[in-house]
């Protein structure tokens, strides 16, 4: 093998070191704040390297330990990460109209979620407007990344490293929601049927009838930002009755939202409220 091919693979070796820092923050993001401890327990490191890794967050500015009670918490820093891309901002205005458009037509519960640290957090959701919710989500509700249809879709299209990066996070996880990522074969199995399809669906057993949810990802720019999900009665619509009767409008209404997006991206409205110039 040449020298510079051998240097390339060597090159895109993942840095461990990061991975292991962007776990401390994954971890301080769902909570409200931890001790080094605690840190060190969820990411399965030493209390030792777990320290010194958040002292490096420290001294970069994206963490901070509160005097008080000997916790680190993420700073202002962090939002600056995102900055660009808002999720609010774009749920809000954007794609809102469009999943109560959706809502309306299909009656059953439809919903947006993306991605927040590990979950997925349901960013707008016509639950407390649909007559068939059995559960009432509210935006801010987080659901597991493999056990849910809009984890699984976000997953199978996201980017490869994204993707194994994620995997790599939840498979040392010790939440029963993310055992899934250590059976290798049937996670790889679900996601490549999930982009072969175009879709994912997820199954929740329940006492009388099982829920099933299917997603469709929002892609923009071949980067996937969000999905868009329905939850219905395994009882009252078979999968492939859904599948016949759903799927092309979640797939109609994901497109809407993408197009509006790049729409306003084109032409931001502000533009349309600057004063006319005198001349």
């Amino acid at each position: 093998m040449p020298q510079e091919d051998a240097d390339c693979m060597e090159s895109t070796r993942p840095i461990r070191a990061l991975i292991r820092g962007l776990d401390a923050l994954t971890v301080l993001n769902l909570r409200n704040g931890a001790t080094v401890s605690e840190v060190a327990a969820e990411i399965k490191l030493p209390r030792t390297t777990t320290y010194r890794i958040l002292e490096t967050l420290s001294h970069a500015g994206y963490v901070y330990r509160d005097q008080i009670d000997d916790r680190y918490r993420l700073t202002i820093m962090v939002r600056g990460l995102s900055d660009g891309f808002d999720d609010e901002a774009w749920v809000t205005q954007i794609a809102r109209p469009h999943i109560n458009e959706l809502g309306r037509e299909i009656v059953w519960p439809v919903a947006i979620a993306s991605l927040s640290g590990t979950t997925m957090m349901v960013r707008e959701t016509t639950d407390h407007r649909s007559p068939l919710a059995v559960e009432r989500y509210s935006a801010g509700f987080r659901v597991p990344m493999l056990t849910s249809a809009s984890g699984r879709v976000y997953l199978a299209f996201s980017a490869p490293v994204q993707r194994e990066s994620l995997l790599e996070i939840l498979g040392r996880s010790t939440k029963e929601e993310d055992k899934l990522a250590r059976n290798k074969p049937e996670i790889n199995k679900i996601l490549t049927d999930a982009r072969t399809q175009g879709y994912a669906t997820a199954v929740r057993p329940r006492r009388v009838s099982d829920e099933i949810s299917m997603a469709v990802p929002i892609m923009i720019d071949e980067r996937v930002l969000a999905a868009v999900t329905i939850r219905f009665s395994g009882a009252a619509v078979p999968l492939k009755l859904a599948i016949e009767r759903f799927l092309p409008k979640l797939r109609e209404s994901a497109h809407k939202i993408r197009q509006s997006f790049g729409e306003q991206q084109r032409d931001p409205p502000h533009l349309h409220h600057r004063p006319t110039q005198v001349r």
